[in-house]
């Protein structure tokens, strides 16, 4: 009785700091229209998938559906989060609910007066969810300005449970809202349950403190993000590992149409107690992401939550039972969002600020990618074979991903202090530059002891990795031929303003490993930094009488 006893404390402790973070007015009031706006979004996409099935006989184009839905954040999430990153959060996440909102009544309307067809189905559902796609990476990249640092593992579990509040009854409710009245229906209620969250974040005054430098332009802020996810290993890891695995566990969602319908011979109603059965299970995996991880190894929960949700899929595929289906799909559901929980929490703990709505909306990408593609993939599978052989051949994929973990495992959460800190030393600037002069050189010089060389180089090797996450370019490391002691950094910057960004882009992590590179060096005093304005052959003028163009521009005179 005793260990019963303090089983049951553990559990009431842990679900109590699961749900921490909504003590929080503002992380509250956004977290549960939230909810509100998932019930929304799940209603629509009950509504379009059972109406194809009406309208189309194609196991190819009900599978489609469910990419149709996921697409939208591999085709925009990109820019949605460079954009967010360059303006107000709170302003884009309004504009993006007002398109979202805009498409469901035009989609609505549509419906209404009989003119639907299944492209037609597929195009709106796309645009609605550009509109939901655009706000993702606004929202998620606000939870950290809305809870504490050490609550922000529960408020991403919180997150995903929102949705999954929502999929627990908002799949039933929008097959019996399909059954009872169409999907016509399904479609406005779509319509209104985005309005909630439209106006609470039209009522969040949000404290945002402006940049000194203006925004980045959009293709050289959406290259700073591949640039640092490109050289930020658990970033990497994170978003290979959470493609591959939505690829494998998108057959569940994408051919539950035909499971109830094809395996247990059910209707619209079966369909939605599926997709209900699912959401609690991922409710119940949500509200334990911070147990799991406190518990296990990230690797470990990858692994072993891979085996579990592919011997759910087994069971699903396998079953024609009503309620051994359902217990298949919770087990497999709740897996699959313990991984995606899971992988996201890696990557916004190893991002900093400055980057983590790009970081973000790339993981939303391969993720929401991972289940266009697979559900596309395993929507052909079931048409040229059959739903069991599909069901059973993403569950065989899946178990193969964990291969994957033993060549690129994802990392433990480092602990790496990644807060922004604050370069005191102002560069001296004697040239008369604006924000877009370029490209600026930097070069560091470095004295080192013969017997310390190779050390020293390794250590160099981690702030190469630093330069260029942080967005220079044309990094090398060179030693003097005359002078073996002697060594120099040289990297560029695109443009001053590029470079002033890049200054204040240093974390608490990257002091460090600037504290390790300067133990090598003998050189005494504040480190000496040469900055240089590039110029190629024929950008200085050859006479003091030549034309300056930027002072004197020349008139047009010809014809």
């Amino acid at each position: 009785m005793k260990c019963l006893s303090k089983i049951d404390c553990a559990c009431a402790k842990q679900k109590t700091r699961a749900l921490t973070p909504l003590k929080f007015k503002t992380f509250r009031s956004i977290w549960t229209a939230s909810v509100f706006s998932y019930f929304g979004h799940l209603i629509l996409g009950v509504g379009v998938a059972w109406e194809m099935t009406r309208l189309t006989d194609s196991a190819t184009m009900v599978a489609l559906t469910q990419t149709a839905l996921m697409a939208p954040y591999m085709l925009v999430a990109m820019f949605a989060g460079a954009v967010a990153e360059m303006f107000d959060r709170r302003k884009i996440a309004l504009c993006s609910l007002a398109f979202a909102v805009v498409t469901s009544i035009t989609l609505t309307t549509l419906a209404f007066n009989g003119i639907t067809t299944p492209w037609m189905l597929l195009l709106f559902t796309v645009m609605i969810g550009c509109g939901v796609a655009f706000y993702s990476p606004s929202w998620q990249a606000s939870i950290q300005e809305q809870v504490p640092k050490e609550e922000l593992p529960a408020a991403i579990g919180l997150g995903a449970v929102a949705y999954n509040v929502a999929r627990s009854a908002g799949p039933a409710l929008g097959g019996i809202v399909v059954m009872a009245f169409g999907a016509n229906y399904a479609f406005a209620i779509n319509s209104v349950f985005y309005i909630p969250l439209f106006v609470t974040f039209f009522h969040w005054r949000r404290d945002h403190a402006p940049s000194r430098l203006p925004p980045e332009r959009l293709r050289r802020a959406l290259v700073s993000g591949l640039r640092y996810a490109q050289h930020s290993s658990p970033i990497k890891r994170a978003l290979l590992r959470s493609f591959v695995s939505c690829v494998c566990v998108a057959s569940a969602n994408a051919l539950a149409p035909l499971v109830a319908k094809d395996l247990l011979g059910g209707e619209a109603n079966i369909f939605g107690l599926l997709l209900g059965v699912s959401g609690v299970g991922a409710v119940c995996a949500g509200l334990s992401v911070s147990y799991v991880r406190s518990r296990l190894a990230t690797e470990t929960t990858l692994k072993l939550l891979a085996v579990i949700a592919a011997a759910a899929l087994c069971l699903v595929g396998l079953s024609r039972s009503l309620p051994l289906t359902c217990l298949g799909l919770f087990i497999a559901s709740g897996a699959s969002i313990l991984m995606i929980s899971t992988l996201n929490i890696s990557v916004q703990l190893s991002t900093p600020r400055w980057v983590i709505a790009r970081a973000l909306s790339m993981f939303h990408t391969f993720t929401a990618g991972g289940i266009a593609v697979g559900s596309w993939v395993w929507g052909e599978v079931a048409g040229d074979f059959s739903v069991p052989v599909a069901l059973l051949g993403s569950a065989g994929a899946l178990l193969a991903t964990t291969l994957v973990g033993f060549v690129l495992p994802v990392p433990k959460d480092s602990g790496e202090d990644i807060e922004p800190i604050e370069i005191q030393n102002e560069p001296q600037v004697a040239l008369d530059l604006s924000l877009r002069s370029g490209p600026i050189v930097l070069e560091i010089d470095y004295d080192v002891a013969a017997e310390q060389a190779r050390a020293f180089y390794n250590a160099m090797l981690n702030m190469q990795r630093v330069r260029l996450r942080n967005g220079d370019y044309d990094w090398s490391l060179a030693r003097d031929i005359a002078k073996p002691d002697l060594w120099t950094e040289r990297f560029h910057c695109p443009t001053w303003g590029d470079y002033l960004r890049m200054r204040s882009r240093y974390t608490h992590n990257d002091l460090a490993v600037h504290a390790k590179v300067r133990v090598f060096n003998r050189i005494t005093g504040e480190t000496k930094v040469r900055r240089k304005l590039e110029r190629p052959i024929g950008s200085v003028r050859w006479t003091d009488a030549a034309p300056d163009v930027k002072r004197d521009p020349m008139e047009y005179t010809g014809p």
